[in-house]
This record gives structure tokens, sequence and C-alpha cells, in this order.
């Protein structure tokens, strides 16, 4: 609360941190129940909200699966799995998700392609996002009509085909026009790959990674 008489800059610094207090939410996913999330604001302690409920200022829970939160962050949605943070910014900040490390130091990320939910296991050495074909055939893609390619996998060298994604979302990070692989054996887990980091900031601290939208 502002006193009267207060000096005209404290009374400025003042407005400026309940300005951002307005405007930065960090929401995380502590566990998924049928028409519940298990939801943590700011670091707090982990509360349950139902579907439709305020999380936040300008943060609703709006569905809830197995997988992942939906929330509506300013009027955009993103969809985060267990683990995982969402950050909303002010209008002039850049697109950013939180990503939290599992027992095994693994990153994943709960997203969509063309539209459609996906999770993805973050790696940095992937040159191009790389999609298992009864993924690929869930997102619409005709991979087929992409270009032949052979690639290196764990059991040795599989054909694949190299296509284009429509768009990719990982938080409230979208990309379009994204180079994949799309493999028809030996994977079986979506991989995050440079194509799509490329294209973000990624900043380690110690259990969490920061992807920050670039362009």
């Amino acid at each position: 609360m502002l006193r009267r008489g207060m000096p005209a800059r404290l009374m400025l610094a003042a407005n400026l941190l309940l300005a951002q207090a307005a405007f930065a939410a960090d929401i995380g996913v502590a566990g998924l129940f049928p028409g519940k999330a298990v939801l943590t604001v700011d670091g707090g302690s982990p509360k349950t909200f139902s579907v439709g409920s305020t999380v936040a200022d300008g943060v609703k829970l709006i569905a809830v699966d197995g997988a992942s939160a939906t929330l509506d962050v300013n009027g955009r949605r993103q969809s985060i799995g267990i683990g995982e943070h969402a950050t909303r910014s002010s209008a002039g900040g850049r697109d950013s998700v939180t990503l939290k490390a599992d027992g095994r130091g693994h990153f994943t990320a709960s997203g969509a392609i063309n539209g459609m939910p996906a999770r993805m296991l973050v790696d940095t050495g992937a040159t191009l996002i790389a999609i298992p074909a009864g993924d690929a055939k869930r997102f619409g893609i005709d991979y087929r009509r992409g270009q032949p390619v052979q690639t290196s996998t764990a059991n040795g060298v599989a054909p694949g085909y190299r296509v284009r994604l429509d768009t990719v979302k990982v938080g409230d990070i979208e990309l379009a026009g994204i180079d994949a692989l799309v493999l028809e054996q030996g994977l079986s887990t979506i991989l995050l790959g440079m194509s799509f980091l490329n294209r973000t900031e990624m900043r380690r601290d110690g259990e969490d990674m920061v992807l920050t939208k670039r362009f």
C-alpha cells in the first residue's frame, strides 16, 4: 500500500513491482487426475484445481488428460505434463517454457505437432525432430512423399523420410515449417531435435531447462 507523501521515484518502483507481479506466473504440474490437476503457482505449495478453475491472474485450467494439463494463458493454450512448467510473461516478453529433468536426467516436453498432442524427449544430439512412423500417421503426415534418406540408429542404418512439419508447439512456443525425420523402425519416442531447438535459447539451471523462442 502506498502512503501519502511517498517520493515519486519510490512510487514508480512500487508500481513496477506490482505490474510485474500481475504479469508473471510460473505454473507447474505436480499431479493429474480425471477432471483435476495438482498445480503449483510461483513455487508455492501444490493445490488441486478442477477444470474450469482460475489458477492465477490470466491463467485458467481448461482440460486434463492422462498425460498433461491444458491451460488457457492470456487466451493461448499451453499443454504441460507432470514436472513441467509454463511461464506467463508480460505481453512484451518472449514465449518460453520450463522443463524439469526426470530421474535419469532426461527432459521431456508435452506439446503438439500439426495440432495433435505429442510427448517428446529433448535430444540435442538429433539434427532434426525424429518421429516414429506410427506417430507420423497420427499427425496426418504422408511421410512416404517426403525425401527418402538413410539414417543411423542404435540398431544400425535404417530408412527414413525427411518431411516438413506445419507446426510444432512446446508450452507457449509455437514454430512453423520445421524439418523432421520419420523412421519406420528403430525409434519408439519422438525426439525434439535441433531443427526446433536451434530456434530457441536453451538455458540449463540445475534440474530445469528453460527454452525461450528466438524467432
